[in-house]
């Protein structure tokens, strides 16, 4: 162990290596989808871009992607060193050092001049990637250090607040260079949005209800795979009359199959509504990240 950050040189690796495909991901996207179509995908890295075409356009001076996307992301670094987990900012410390130094590498080729496909396609990639970064204990920098740190002090998906963000980047942009770009830059974002959503639950609740002839069991189930606790119900069937007893837990999306799979362990034949949760208020044990 050093300092307060854990070693396990064999996770580490594959972090790494993952982080690695996700910076030339990230980096491939913004010189072939992004580029060619003149898009702004939002946070630093549209920031980064909108600032180079602003350098380019009016002083006719080319700033290298990474110079521009490593100083807008020193404040959210230190968010991330003081308030979500030092392991976690380093990690995310790389992934922006390995996607400026690729961005700057790559050369730019065109895949495709149509913008409504460059839209769509580069936002699930840019969606894709994000989420895959996020799931290996890293972020892509920027507005997500600023997500992140929301998410984890109000306990609800913030996600949304930084696309309102990203919102300030498109008016800019649409002032400075034209609104067509900025409204297909929406489409980009949108699209991003929504496959981050689909592939990253870590701030996203479920609620479990759960009618079983097993309560204690079913709840140590739950807390053992997820660390939340559960409340115990108890009705009566209203067709047998017999008395029921209702498991009620609310669990972190992310950790819904293998709760759901401890559940069906200890009682197969229990009654499960699995619900999606909008918001919890009051206390929710949030993940804690190295």
């Amino acid at each position: 162990m050093v300092g307060d950050m854990k070693i396990d040189l064999k996770k580490d690796i594959k972090i790494i290596c993952i982080i690695v495909l996700c910076a030339l991901g990230m980096a491939l996207n913004i010189k072939t989808f992004v580029r060619t179509g003149g898009l702004y995908p939002g946070g630093a890295t549209g920031l980064s871009i909108l600032l180079q075409r602003i350098a380019e356009r009016f002083w006719g001076v080319e700033i290298p992607y990474s110079a521009v996307n490593i100083l807008l992301n020193a404040f959210p670094v230190y968010i991330g060193f003081r308030y979500i987990g030092k392991k976690f900012t380093l990690y995310s410390c790389l992934m922006i050092l390995l996607t400026g130094f690729f961005t700057d590498l790559i050369p730019a080729h065109v895949i495709t001049q149509d913008i409504l496909l460059i839209s769509v396609f580069g936002g699930i990639i840019n969606g894709f990637v994000v989420s895959m970064c996020l799931s290996s204990g890293a972020t892509t920098g920027g507005t997500d250090f600023i997500g992140i740190y929301l998410s984890q002090k109000n306990g609800v998906d913030s996600f949304s607040f930084v696309l309102a963000i990203n919102a300030v980047i498109l008016g800019a942009s649409g002032l400075l260079f034209g609104w067509d770009k900025a409204l297909y830059s929406m489409i980009f974002q949108y699209v991003s949005t929504q496959v981050m959503h689909a592939l990253y639950r870590m701030y996203q609740q479920d609620t479990l209800l759960i009618v079983t002839k097993y309560p204690q069991e079913v709840a140590h189930a739950i807390h053992d795979v997820s660390s939340h606790g559960a409340t115990i119900l108890h009705g009566e069937g209203s067709h047998d009359h017999q008395e029921k007893q209702v498991v009620y837990s609310v669990i972190a999306s992310s950790q819904s199959r293998q709760v759901l799979e401890a559940v069906r362990r200890v009682d197969s034949e229990a009654f499960i509504n699995h619900l999606r949760t909008q918001a919890v208020i009051g206390h929710f044990n949030q993940p804690v990240r190295e």
